[in-house]
């Protein structure tokens, strides 16, 4: 009857809508592929660029995985994005063997972030202008090798590099300007090069970080810093072993983010006397410069400082007591014009 066969429907409507669901859900599940990345080929034309990288490099034994044959996302050295595919980072480090220049094939990377070549002595010849192509580069270190050359100004149109380090190379000529400009850059290091001239004015003053880190010790660095660097958010200084001159004394200030300050062994001219500390330093090396006046009483109270070296200046006056000037010793303050009180000689 019609009454028989409405509730037979109703009695299976719930079976049929389940499967129903269960066919559709199939058919969903053939004509979509899975959402699982299968990230391990990376892009055609990545692993061509990385091919070419490898013989620009006369097939060193640190490319032995970096086989046609192999997915260029299992390659030693190489990361990608898990879910396009694309090379976003390569480290070539370590490798005494490894001779040559920086290959130019490397401007066929176009999404990398970070680039690092590293410990790599027989790494020689200029940084080339196809560094100055990889727009999306937020890291980028050559350091510990045999590059030369300036450092060259086309860096500064990598508008996404967070970080650039440079050190430990055979880098000369003078800091290019546009470095500075780079808006999100919060850290260079440039240190232990040839390099020569002022630091550019207005380097870093648009940094928008509150943890900006500068190394640029080891140079033939000349004349003033920029006026502008007492604006700087400074967290890690380090200007030492340098030929810098003038004052120095907006580095410090109450409120500031610094933490470490290395100043030693310029040409530095300015009155320690009435300087406020900022309150998280742990270390300070102002030695060997021509500073003068007296040290601040606040030493003695800064829980966080374990290292300040003054020594080879021209500071006078009895050192501040008590608090944590006994961790200090002798060779913190020796060399001074008048400098008196323990652990120097009483006043």
């Amino acid at each position: 009857t019609h009454t028989d066969t409405a509730d037979r429907m109703r009695i299976h409507s719930p079976a049929l809508l389940v499967l129903l669901l269960c066919s559709l859900l199939a058919g969903a599940a053939n004509a979509e592929p899975s959402p699982e990345p299968t990230y391990k080929d990376c892009h055609p034309g990545d692993k061509a660029a990385l091919l070419a990288v490898k013989a620009a490099f006369g097939e060193a034994y640190d490319f032995a995985s970096w086989t046609p044959n192999n997915p260029c996302c299992d390659w030693y050295d190489v990361t990608c994005d898990r879910f396009t595919g694309r090379v976003i980072g390569l480290a070539i480090f370590q490798d005494a063997n490894l001779t040559g220049t920086i290959p130019t094939a490397l401007a066929g990377l176009p999404h990398l972030e970070d680039l690092t070549l590293r410990h790599l002595p027989g790494l020689s010849g200029p940084i080339p202008p196809a560094i100055g192509k990889l727009s999306n580069l937020s890291s980028l270190r050559i350091s510990w090798t045999a590059v030369s050359g300036p450092v060259p100004s086309f860096l500064g149109a990598l508008k996404k590099l967070n970080f650039l380090d440079l050190s430990f190379n055979s880098l000369s000529g003078a800091i290019p300007a546009s470095l500075g400009t780079i808006p999100n850059l919060s850290g260079i290091n440039l240190s232990r090069n040839r390099l020569t001239g002022a630091i550019p004015p207005m380097f870093l003053s648009k940094s928008p970080h509150q943890d900006v880190y500068l190394w640029l010790s080891h140079n033939n660095l000349t004349g003033p810093i920029p006026a502008d660097f007492a604006a700087v958010n400074f967290t890690h200084l380090d200007l030492s072993r340098n030929d810098l001159t003038g004052d120095a004394s907006g580095l410090f200030g109450r409120g500031k983010e610094l933490q470490y300050i290395d100043l030693s062994r310029n040409a530095f001219d300015f009155d320690l006397s009435g300087l406020v500390l900022p309150e998280r330093l742990y270390f300070v090396d102002v030695s060997h410069n021509a500073i003068h006046g007296s040290i601040p009483a606040q030493v003695a109270s800064m829980s966080n400082l374990n290292f300040f070296n003054v020594s080879y200046n021209r500071l006078c006056g009895p050192l501040p007591a008590g608090g944590n000037m006994a961790g200090f010793d002798l060779y913190n303050f020796q060399h001074n014009k008048c400098l008196c009180g323990a652990p120097l000689p009483s006043c």
